[in-house]
């Protein structure tokens, strides 16, 4: 059985892997980190949030130091789809961001029946015309 976690991501639960939802190319073991399976593109702060005032007249741009803050984007290397991306210290880790108990999950979803897509929930927009006291 499968089981949705992100946008882009499933699990596995028979082979206790992470796959990509796109291309359903293997990530890498549900029990470790999926980021170690997908490829890293280490981003200049200055493409993402480029500097909103002239940096040859102030010090502060509005645009992230490098020097203080890396944009890592994680992709499948299989069909390229961003899986997610972060904002890290420089030197650190990609963070472990969804460490999951997959015999907790196996036991939950033994009693489930597969999701191939993503539900949605009951549509509860409210009126804002019908504003009474």
């Amino acid at each position: 059985m499968k089981v949705l976690m992100t946008e882009y991501l499933r699990i596995d639960l028979d082979d206790e892997n992470w796959e990509c939802r796109v291309c359903d190319h293997v990530v890498g073991p549900a029990r470790g980190n999926y980021k170690e399976g997908l490829l890293v593109h280490h981003r200049d702060p200055a493409d993402i949030h480029p500097p909103v005032i002239d940096r040859d007249k102030y010090r502060f741009t509005f645009c992230p130091d490098g020097d203080w803050v890396n944009i890592l984007e994680f992709y499948c290397p299989n069909c390229g789809t961003q899986m997610e991306v972060e904002y890290a210290l420089p030197g650190h880790a990609p963070l472990y961001d969804m460490e999951v108990d997959l015999d907790a999950l196996k036991e939950q979803w033994s009693h489930r029946e597969e999701m191939l897509e993503p539900s949605t929930g009951p549509d509860v927009s409210v009126d804002r015309h019908q504003h009474n006291h």
